[in-house]
């Protein structure tokens, strides 16, 4: 696997006609999914200055890993639009059986205090990618 110690971002974003995307970077697996979750809420907000004064903890189980990226991504949306909170620390530890435990850190949204970015209205599959040698992983959002 190569290393990628000299990252100088976790994630970029790319234009997509009408939504946004982001390929997000590495040294592990685990640290792609770690700042693909950083790159989906700083388009929500800026995720800076969101407190971890919750933690919420979840498992997926998917058929292969693209799907597995693409439920990881929506279990984010839902618990941002149902708990209604913003989350910026990310702890991910993915199973060779495409399954993955996540603990997220965040708070509920404030808008006096948050910036707000754009609402994100759901993940695509679209050039949905996860690369295990290059150790990147590469998604749409539906704006």
């Amino acid at each position: 696997m190569k290393s990628n110690m000299s990252i100088k971002n976790k994630f970029d974003f790319f234009d997509v006609t009408a939504d946004i995307g982001f390929t997000a970077y590495g040294n592990s697996l685990n640290e792609c999914y770690e700042n693909a979750s950083l790159a989906l809420f700083n388009v929500i907000s800026n995720t800076d200055n969101i407190e971890h004064n919750k933690t919420i903890s979840f498992e997926v189980k998917s058929e292969d890993s693209v799907s597995l990226l693409y439920d990881y991504l929506e279990e984010l949306l839902f618990y941002h639009e149902t708990e209604f909170m913003l989350f910026s620390e990310f702890k991910i530890e993915l199973n060779d059986d495409f399954s993955l435990k996540a603990t997220i850190k965040g708070e509920e949204i404030d808008w006096s205090k948050h910036i707000r970015g754009c609402e994100v209205k759901a993940i695509t599959f679209h050039m949905m990618e996860v690369d295990q040698e290059q150790l990147f992983v590469k998604a749409i959002l539906d704006l």
